[in-house]
């Protein structure tokens, strides 16, 4: 289980010390308003790690799937905008798919999946947990948003990371084509404009792109593709923007031998971007707009 704030790896907790842990050193602070707030998040992060165990049990068995690896998600936070409005969110996803989606404004469940209704049903029922959601979302969520972003800005930890970028290549056996990859690793903050040129247009044909993805250390990584003609390598470019780089990057296909192929690997910085968020992501890879669950086990 993990607490980002602005995407920012801010607490996790250890399952094998059962205990909350915090991630940054700013976090500490916490400790002179609350003696007791470590404590309480371990108490209450353990009782919440029974709670998904138990979860995931009957899902399995609403699903008779009693073998095999499964994987249980929840994801909750909230938001504080520039013009001081809020939002606040609550979901659940099952092997990679969204499960029930909170609307707190009709304190009821949105089931994605047929076979969630039953469980919508029975969290339906239960109007004064719903009505204890919606509070917290609306209430707590963004009071503790505040207190972090204080302990934060006394600290003043603008804090951003420049991409690296590696380039690789292959060649195609079968037809002598060119598959080209660019790779963006360690960079934060998250939104980044990764795109394939060609004589300086962007260019979408033959191309393949991944998820953003998060770090175990908070910072994020992509990659994008591109298949080519060889004769035209020379006209193509991996253009990438972000606020940790001084300028956009236009990275040629051609470089020093790397493992799997050619390219290199650059470091720039930048400025500081900033939005006020938190976000609780207990074991999952995924963002508070366009949340993408995990389906491998190696995401938890």
């Amino acid at each position: 289980m993990m607490g980002y704030l602005d995407g920012q790896l801010i607490t996790y907790y250890d399952s094998q010390k059962k205990e909350k842990i915090p991630k940054v050193s700013w976090m500490k602070e916490v400790e002179k308003d609350d003696p007791d707030y470590w404590k309480d998040g371990s108490n209450i992060l353990r009782a919440t790690e029974q709670v998904l165990q138990e979860d995931l049990r009957n899902v399995q068995h609403r699903y008779k799937q009693y073998r095999g690896f499964h994987i249980w998600q929840t994801a909750y936070g909230c938001e504080l905008r520039g013009n001081r409005s809020i939002r606040g969110y609550s979901q659940y996803g099952y092997d990679g798919r969204s499960f029930l989606i909170f609307n707190k404004d009709t304190l009821s469940w949105v089931a994605p999946d047929p076979q969630a209704q039953i469980t919508k049903m029975n969290w339906d029922a239960n109007l004064r947990w719903s009505q204890r959601n919606k509070l917290y979302l609306e209430e707590e969520c963004i009071e503790w948003l505040k207190k972090y972003l204080s302990y934060r800005r006394k600290e003043m930890l603008p804090w951003t990371e420049p991409p690296v970028v590696t380039m690789t290549r292959r060649t195609e056996v079968e037809d002598g084509m060119e598959t080209h990859i660019c790779r963006l690793d360690g960079f934060y903050p998250r939104e980044i404009d990764a795109s394939w040129t060609r004589d300086g247009e962007v260019w979408l044909q033959d191309t393949l792109h991944g998820s953003i993805a998060p770090n175990t250390d908070g910072t994020y990584h992509y990659w994008l593709s591109i298949q080519i003609d060889p004769k035209e390598r020379g006209r193509y470019r991996c253009h990438v923007e972000h606020d940790g780089l001084q300028e956009p990057l236009d990275l040629a296909l051609k470089g020093e031998r790397l493992q799997g192929g050619e390219g290199w690997a650059l470091w720039q910085a930048g400025r500081w971007w900033d939005r006020n968020r938190i976000l609780y992501w207990p074991s999952m890879i995924g963002h508070t707009k366009n949340l993408s669950w995990c389906k491998h086990p190696q995401c938890t």
